[in-house]
């Protein structure tokens, strides 16, 4: 297969020193390109002893940023995406390949097994949240909504490139965007390794952006899917208020409360409508592309 490997790298020189020349001695005549974003260490010293493409961002611009670059520098007809950490073992590479190679899928991702060494109960709590609430949107099983470790075809992943954000949740936002287009998403299981080196996960800011992602999850795939059933709840405490008070008071009458529910409910529900209306465009036109 004509394949380029994509890896991120802020500040990851234990990692690359360990993964780069397992990658060149299992896949000699693949392209690796390295994103440099911004590292300070010796990133880019470590990428020139193994001869490897390197594109170097001049200040730090987020994983996705990188991811970004690296795909539009990439030449194969496939991308591999991996973690520049030491995180991912280069053998389970081919097992992505080879299942992208048998036809059926457009985006093969490497499902992380259990809880791995290093993940926090927390960390491993909300990306079991993710997947469930994922799978229940698209009303297909996903495995590892949040894996950097993923192969796709390169034409369909540039469709979707200005989607992505520059921070960290590029995995979810791509891994949505394919199904919400119709391709085909298939899961590999793998098992990763303890990072090397020091994280970039800050708990307080990456705690709301986790939050926030719970939200983009419904408005990346389906948003009346999240906005109905929310709108039907405030609507139905509406009238709950409604029958309490008149039974109460012996009147019938709506108070204020009940209508400010009431109205409030209808107007979620149109924003889910609206929202949905526009999410059908935006994907029209990636799909035209192709």
């Amino acid at each position: 297969m004509n394949f380029s490997i994509v890896i991120p790298a802020k500040n990851e020189e234990q990692g690359l020193a360990l993964t780069l020349p397992k990658l060149r001695e299992s896949y000699p005549d693949a392209e690796i390109v390295v994103v440099n974003d911004g590292s300070s260490d010796g990133t880019v010293a470590v990428c020139q002893q193994y001869e490897v493409t390197v594109v170097s961002h001049p200040y730090s611009k987020g994983n996705g940023a990188a991811i970004k670059s690296g795909a539009r520098a990439a030449h194969g007809d496939y991308i591999v995406f991996m973690d520049g950490d030491g995180q991912h073992d280069p053998a389970d590479v081919e097992k992505l390949l080879y299942k992208l190679d048998e036809g059926c899928y457009d985006m093969v991702i490497g499902a992380r097994t259990g809880r791995d060494d290093q993940a926090s109960l927390a960390r491993w709590s909300a990306n079991t949240l993710y997947n469930r609430l994922a799978s229940w949107m698209v009303n297909s099983k996903i495995e590892d909504l949040t894996s950097g470790f993923r192969a796709v075809k390169r034409k369909k992943f540039l469709s979707f490139l200005y989607l992505l954000p520059n921070g960290f949740s590029y995995p979810t936002t791509s891994t949505m965007a394919f199904f919400r287009a119709g391709y085909s998403v298939g899961f590999v299981p793998i098992k990763v390794s303890r990072r090397l080196g020091t994280s970039h996960i800050n708990v307080l800011r990456d705690g709301v952006r986790f939050f926030l992602i719970i939200f983009k999850i419904g408005t990346l795939y389906s948003p009346l899917k999240v906005y109905f059933p929310m709108s039907v709840f405030v609507g139905g405490l509406g009238i709950l208020n409604y029958l309490v008070a008149n039974l109460t008071s012996g009147q019938v009458r709506f108070t204020n409360m009940s209508t400010l529910l009431l109205l409030t409910g209808m107007i979620i529900f149109l924003i889910g409508l609206l929202a949905e209306q526009l999410t059908n465009l935006q994907y029209k036109d990636s799909v035209e592309e192709e």
